[in-house]
């Protein structure tokens, strides 16, 4: 049986801005795909797949500039450069138009949270650690 649970959150403040400063890692990674997939493109290159972008992340996480993105899981950054790739991949099998850049003002914050992750209790809602 399959339960369903409809939970209304009220983050503090103090939450609220590490919610939205997720979000803006969520669109970088997933900008970040796509210029990936683009640069691959115009060179002759074969579709790069979600495994191989989150390897250069990972080495472009390594460098002083981007080390910023170590202060946030990994989690935001890999479903975001999946969700970048399936767009990707839908264009090119004529599926959908060709994936957007996001930016702040078009588009509405999302957060992706594993629901395997998710504890809940008679009196709480437990996330992962953002």
């Amino acid at each position: 049986m399959i339960r369903t649970y409809k939970v209304m959150l009220l983050p503090n403040n103090k939450q609220k801005t590490k919610l939205f400063q997720c979000a803006g890692v969520a669109r970088w990674a997933y900008n970040f795909a796509l210029v990936q997939q683009q640069e691959n493109d115009k060179q002759g290159g074969k579709f790069l797949s979600d495994g191989e972008l989150r390897k250069r992340l990972t080495q472009l996480k390594q460098t002083k500039e981007y080390s910023w993105l170590n202060n946030y899981s990994n989690n935001i950054t890999k479903q975001a450069i999946k969700d970048a790739c399936q767009a990707y991949k839908n264009f090119f099998e004529g599926r959908a138009k060709f994936p957007k850049f996001k930016t702040k003002k078009r588009t509405r914050p999302s957060f992706y949270q594993d629901t395997s992750k998710i504890k809940i209790t008679d009196t709480h809602v437990k996330l992962e650690k953002l």
